[in-house]
């Protein structure tokens, strides 16, 4: 019988007594009234980019759905199973979130494999290689791009998945309805896991700055 994960439970045990304790208050209301948070994150699965973490987010702030590669896919309503579109429909119409981010980061393996042909577990027959296929439009003009580097290929991939994503959140009714409303805004964002610096897009001429 296989036995649960000891550092979990340690890192556990850390939470009851240095996180909850002190708060018990503030978790006991959300249990009591329900969550309702303000900010909507989309992000990548990566283990090294948690939004909670990155905005030092306490309980009940954030709604968040991880993927790989922050994807958003385009409105399907007969498209069978979605597990983040069903997350952004609950947070648009069942939460009425009033901000949407999609976050990206540096060195994101999913990125790297849309950048790469072929070979499990991302051939075409695979979750993630269909998944992955959201960027081929965009891996293709990066790969293009004869004067990047390796390096810069990744990057400007990572920050054009952020774009798309964008792009895609549109093509939902509830979504661009909310927007157009000005109910709902949407952002974009970029983390570099090795310098920490965080990377916001402009929704005017699409380019990324550091913003801190």
């Amino acid at each position: 019988m296989s036995r649960f994960p000891g550092t979990l439970l340690d890192g556990f045990r850390s939470f009851r007594a240095n996180r909850f304790a002190p708060e018990s208050a503030r978790y006991r209301a959300l249990a009591e009234q329900g969550q309702s948070p303000e900010i909507m994150v989309i992000a990548c699965c990566d283990s090294r980019s948690s939004p909670e973490t990155l905005f030092s987010a306490g309980p009940g702030e954030l709604f968040v759905v991880r993927n790989v590669a922050n994807l958003v896919p385009l409105c399907q309503a007969e498209g069978g199973r979605h597990g983040t579109s069903a997350a952004l429909e609950f947070g648009v119409e069942g939460l009425e979130v009033s901000h949407i981010v999609v976050l990206g980061h540096a060195r994101c393996g999913g990125v790297q494999a849309a950048l790469r042909s072929g070979g499990k577990p991302l051939s075409a027959g695979d979750f993630t290689g269909k998944w992955l296929e959201l960027l081929a439009p965009a891996a293709s003009e990066v790969m293009a791009d004869e004067s990047l580097s390796a390096s810069e290929r990744q990057t400007a991939l990572e920050q054009a998945s952020v774009r798309r994503s964008i792009a895609n959140l549109r093509t939902f009714p509830f979504v661009s309805a909310a927007e157009n409303e000005g109910r709902l805004q949407l952002h974009g964002a970029w983390f570099d896991i090795a310098s920490g610096e965080m990377w916001t897009l402009d929704a005017g001429t699409g380019a990324f700055s550091k913003a801190v």
